[in-house]
């Protein structure tokens, strides 16, 4: 997930299509987007970013945009497989001694409690009999004081008063309802987690059109806790969701400075959540303005510091990593790149794909995105395979992804990297191309060692992981792909009665582990045939299929979810309105794990071999092939990543037969039964029963 903070809507939408659906991202945090004041009286700042988290109605007008704006920029994104998290501001309004009319149009006094456009007034609010004088937080030991007084002076809610509760409620269901993902709730230490769970268990499921039926919204909650004996602490909130852990960004920059110490990061001693709780970060929009537990920070304005903290983070295996992404400030309070009148500022991509007009974007820089993808591709895997000298270290994430990081200006060492032989791009530096790698490479030999050579200690990092091969095309698009474009008129997403629809079978054996699922993408190849895009619905190498149900029960729910919108087989991943599973996107066509096993789950009568076998079946627009044949690769999601090439041989089977061309890729026939082995070139072709 990445926190693109204050960004408009617009721009948001734009980034989730240009880059981070293409690069792999799951997710956005987004700022409030609810009506808010306007700072700059009484010699504050003017439009300071804290206004945002002052909120006085639950209109989606800021200064991020308009409703409109921000429901495009859901489904835009959602499109993509980019998820919205809102930033939930449920615990104040704004703060006392304010009135007027805010950005959004709605009209607020919070002395008298009036704020007409949810609508709240002095009843919806804790009241300051059980708080000290000045009805503020001046006790962090008192949980009461903590939770039911006015934080830095912001009128509180209580949500244990029903109307309350439904008002929150009600706003939060109202942005579920048009498609996000889940929430960050801002300042949810000063909430009663009973008021907390009240709230989750009133709320709608998930927008069925991204995601599957019954899908609950993610959240993320952030409770300052350094540990401090008698005070509010993470632990009261963890059984709610993810829960932010601020002990992280010292740790990390503890390691930054000493590598030995990555693996004391974790420290259960000092109170820190457990890594399954955690949601961490290097630095947020407070703590690297020097706010909320700030001070031992590492930000974007230490370059060399920040890439090696952002690569531990996304490295190691403490906790769900967020990447910060803001724009450059010289004052803590300054508000975002603005023009003249105070309205925000476009975000500019530059030629060499950084940003201008003031922001940021670290999370364009090439080190961080490209550890980005080495998280998503190590999820779930071990720490191992350790070197641990000091200022040295070295590790690998299972048999998926190997980091080396020194401070020692420089390595050059032969290390176990516990990954697959192979020629690997160092996303560091680069990724890769159709071609080979725009940085370094590494060769991985059979044993799973390499040469590790780090000579460039701004970043002083080398990362490799079984997604970033060599050739894998990732800077130019999927295997498959290339940039052609053409003028030619869209395919139709639906059945063309003149086609020759015929039932097509393929099954592709691939040993996984549970957690993992086997993806197809396919067609005909951009080198084979002209008129072909990157998008499945106008290319001319894309295949209309029509998928058959393979059974029902919990085994094909996620073939379910991700088979629903899937209309073509073809090169580029999720379609425009194809199904997730638990906000997980699909990575193309989808398959089903099969046995030839009476009685279990997966058994297909049609398998007649044994387990691991992963089957698609659907009918398939066979004047679409290429003389008949089509190509297929296959891609184990949460697991190995795309299969090798394949040099596929002249199929077995009654059908069986050589293909009219040459490629990397299995061959299949239209209208057949196919069999073929992930990373194999073996391949049989029968006809259909």
């Amino acid at each position: 997930m990445v926190h693109l903070f204050e960004w408009k809507w617009g721009d948001i939408a734009a980034e989730c299509e240009r880059f981070l659906g293409p690069r792999g991202f799951c997710g956005v945090q987004v700022s409030p987007p609810t009506d808010h004041i306007m700072s700059g009286s009484g010699g504050e700042p003017m439009r300071s970013w804290w206004e945002r988290y002052q909120p006085i109605s639950y209109r989606l007008e800021s200064r991020s945009g308009t409703r409109e704006e921000f429901i495009d920029m859901v489904q835009r994104c959602n499109d993509v497989g980019v998820r919205i998290y809102v930033d939930a501001i449920i615990n104040h309004m704004c703060g006392m001694g304010r009135a007027g009319v805010g950005i959004g149009g709605g009209e607020y006094d919070s002395d008298e409690g009036y704020f007409p456009d949810v609508p709240y007034d002095m009843d919806n609010f804790n009241g300051c009999e059980n708080c000290p004088d000045c009805c503020c937080v001046n006790d962090w030991t008192s949980h009461s004081i903590v939770r039911d007084c006015r934080l830095v002076g912001l009128i509180d809610l209580n949500p244990k008063i029903p109307d309350t509760l439904t008002k929150i409620v009600d706003y939060l269901n109202d942005v579920i309802d048009i498609g996000v993902a889940g929430f960050r709730v801002d300042a949810a230490k000063h909430m009663w987690p009973e008021d907390l769970e009240s709230i989750q268990n009133n709320l709608n499921d998930l927008n069925t059109r991204w995601f599957p039926a019954g899908a609950k919204p993610f959240f993320g909650l952030e409770v300052i806790d350094y540990n401090q004996q008698g005070e509010v602490n993470v632990h009261m909130y963890s059984h709610l969701g993810l829960v932010t852990e601020f002990r992280f960004c010292t740790k990390v920059a503890e390691a930054v400075e000493y590598l030995g110490a990555i693996e004391g990061i974790y420290d259960p001693g000092w109170g820190m959540l457990a890594p399954e709780e955690a949601f961490v970060f290097v630095d947020n929009h407070d703590n690297q303005r020097g706010h909320g537990g700030g001070g031992e920070t590492i930000t974007h304005k230490d370059p060399r510091q920040y890439k090696m903290a952002q690569a531990i983070a996304l490295g190691y295996t403490y906790g769900h990593p967020r990447i910060m992404s803001s724009y450059y400030f010289e004052d803590s309070e300054e508000g975002p790149p603005h023009e003249e009148d105070y309205t925000t500022k476009d975000v500019i991509i530059n030629e060499d794909g950084t940003c201008g007009n003031g922001w940021v974007c670290e999370h364009r820089w090439p080190a961080i995105v490209g550890m980005a993808g080495f998280a998503k591709a190590a999820k779930g895997h071990d720490y191992i395979n350790k070197l641990n000298n000091g200022n040295e270290m070295a590790w690998s994430r299972g048999d998926r992804a190997f980091i080396a990081i020194t401070n020692n200006g420089g390595m050059s060492a032969d290390i176990n990297t516990g990954l697959p032989a192979g020629t690997y791009c160092d996303v560091i530096t680069g990724c890769g191309t159709q071609d080979g790698c725009t940085g370094k490479y590494v060769d991985v030999d059979g044993s799973g060692s390499a040469h590790i050579v780090i000579d460039n200690d701004e970043e002083p990092m080398l990362a490799i992981h079984v997604e970033s091969l060599s050739g894998n095309g990732e800077c130019e698009g999927s295997p498959g792909a290339t940039t052609t474009t053409t003028s030619e008129p869209p395919i139709s997403t639906t059945r063309d009665p003149n086609g020759d629809h015929q039932r097509t079978v393929v099954y592709i054996y691939a040993e996984t582990q549970p957690g993992e699922d086997v993806f197809i993408r396919g067609g005909v190849n951009h080198d084979q045939r002209p008129g072909c895009t990157e998008t499945a619905e106008t290319s001319a190498c894309a295949i209309v299929v029509d998928h058959a149900s393979l059974g029902s029960g919990s085994h094909y729910e996620k073939y379910d979810a991700w088979k629903s919108g899937d209309n073509f087989l073809d090169w580029y991943g999720a379609e425009t309105n194809q199904g997730s599973w638990q906000s997980q996107p699909a990575e193309g066509t989808p398959t089903v794990w099969t046995t030839n096993e009476q009685g279990n789950d997966g058994y297909q009568p049609d398998n007649q071999w044994g387990p691991n076998y992963w089957k698609v079946d659907f009918d398939m627009d066979c004047n679409s092939a290429e003389e008949g044949w089509f190509e297929v690769k296959a891609y184990i999601a949460n697991g190995a990543g795309w299969e090798s090439d394949v040099n596929q041989r002249t199929c077995l089977g009654d059908i069986g037969g050589t293909a009219p061309y040459t490629s990397e890729n299995h061959m299949g026939r239209c209208g057949h039964f196919n069999k073929f082995a992930f990373s194999d070139g073996e391949c049989t072709i029968e006809s259909l029963q």
